[in-house]
């Protein structure tokens, strides 16, 4: 591996560049027949975005997904060229910009439609680019059937005077990470049939799709043209239920440590950190970690989150607080500046970013996705 010398430090993310191109040819090669599409919203799930784009497309990625325009155009400043659909769009979002910069647009209503034709006519250019999303069921974004009837025709109409191009008809699923749940044949049902509906009305779109992560990795008949593969190329199990990182043929791509700040003998009877909700039980050795909860470890992992120092683990005693948190040693003999790995790929026997999600209560996705700008990211294997 190609490690850049990082020391000292106060904490770091590692963001194993070799272990998302992996990713990204383990999910090609589960899913034959159709392209890959690597999300890279919310920073790259807090892993980079421009540096994960780039070593999604290297390793076969032929589209790039976020969720924000501005999302988007920052990866178009940063050289990114290929595919690119974002589709969290609000009312007077900058649809010029995303017409001028090639982006496709995600279009959900007739308010959009109308705001993304009254910006292609200003710009005076080719059409913009646009991806129908239909609401198969999830409830937030998307068309619902009702709608889609007038949404298809006013789009076909556009066409004709060539202001946009149609160039996706898709959705997203609801429990795709629930198997068996009745709603996902249920959805699969619906956007076949709003697919038909608007194919034969006249649109023939580049490229259909529906399946995330978790569809992507288990629901083969949902691949259609293209998949969108989110917290997958992360290397995280979309879902406890589907099976770990390993059994899914993955790798964590982060490694998230700090250093030991300070290393102290403590009597019995101890109160360590805000509230005392943690008191030495015998004497004992306290480790300070130098990260907290404004670095994005969570508060709600207090006296559960698990850290390996020293090559043992440990748990978080007591509160985490906003700058740093303190584990409970024992009697072992640790030195200020050892490596406290809060969670990575397990290679050293360091605990997860599932294991620290089951510690607070959420899911692994906002495990890495909270980590905060203060923690500087090093990127190893950039090269391919």
């Amino acid at each position: 591996m190609n490690r850049t010398p990082v020391t000292p430090f106060r904490a770091r993310a590692e963001i194993d560049l070799a272990a998302l191109r992996a990713n990204v040819r383990a999910l090609d090669a589960r899913t034959p027949g159709a392209a890959v599409m690597a999300v890279v919203k919310a920073d790259g799930y807090g892993h980079g975005a421009v540096p994960c784009a780039r070593a999604a497309l290297q390793a076969g990625a032929t589209w790039i997904g976020t969720a924000t325009p501005h999302e988007a155009l920052a990866l178009r400043e940063a050289g990114i060229d290929a595919p690119l659909l974002c589709w969290l769009w609000t009312p007077g979002g900058p649809w010029r910009e995303g017409i001028e910069a090639g982006l496709d647009m995600s279009v959900s209503g007739m308010w959009a439609l109308s705001e993304v034709i009254a910006a292609a006519r200003e710009a005076g250019r080719g059409p913009a680019r646009i991806q129908l999303k239909a609401d198969t069921g999830l409830g937030r974004n998307g068309c619902q059937p009702a709608d889609w009837p007038e949404l298809v025709a006013a789009a076909l109409a556009a066409e004709a005077e060539g202001t946009v191009k149609v160039t996706g008809l898709w959705s997203h699923f609801a429990c795709a990470d629930e198997p068996g749940h009745p709603s996902i044949p249920l959805q699969l049902d619906a956007f076949r049939e709003m697919l038909a509906y608007a194919e034969k009305a006249g649109l023939d779109p580049e490229v259909r799709h529906m399946a995330n992560s978790p569809a992507a990795l288990t629901l083969p008949e949902t691949h259609f043209d293209l998949v969108r593969t989110g917290i997958a190329v992360y290397g995280i199990s979309p879902a406890p239920e589907l099976g770990t990182h390993a059994e899914l043929g993955l790798r964590p791509v982060m490694t998230l440590a700090a250093s030991v700040a300070l290393v102290k003998n403590v009597p019995a009877g101890h109160g360590v950190s805000y509230g005392h909700h943690y008191i030495t039980p015998d004497e004992t050795v306290l480790g300070l970690i130098p990260i907290g909860y404004a670095d994005g470890v969570p508060r709600h992992a207090s006296g559960r989150g698990p850290v390996l120092v020293g090559g043992e683990r440990c748990t978080v005693a007591g509160r985490v607080a906003m700058d740093q948190f303190v584990v409970d040693l024992g009697g072992r003999k640790v030195q200020e500046g050892a490596e406290a790995v809060l969670f990575g790929p397990g290679d050293r026997g360091e605990p997860s970013a599932e294991d620290w999600a089951e510690a607070a209560g959420t899911i692994a996705y906002e495990i890495v996705t909270r980590i905060g700008k203060r923690v500087p990211r090093v990127y190893l294997n950039e090269k391919p």
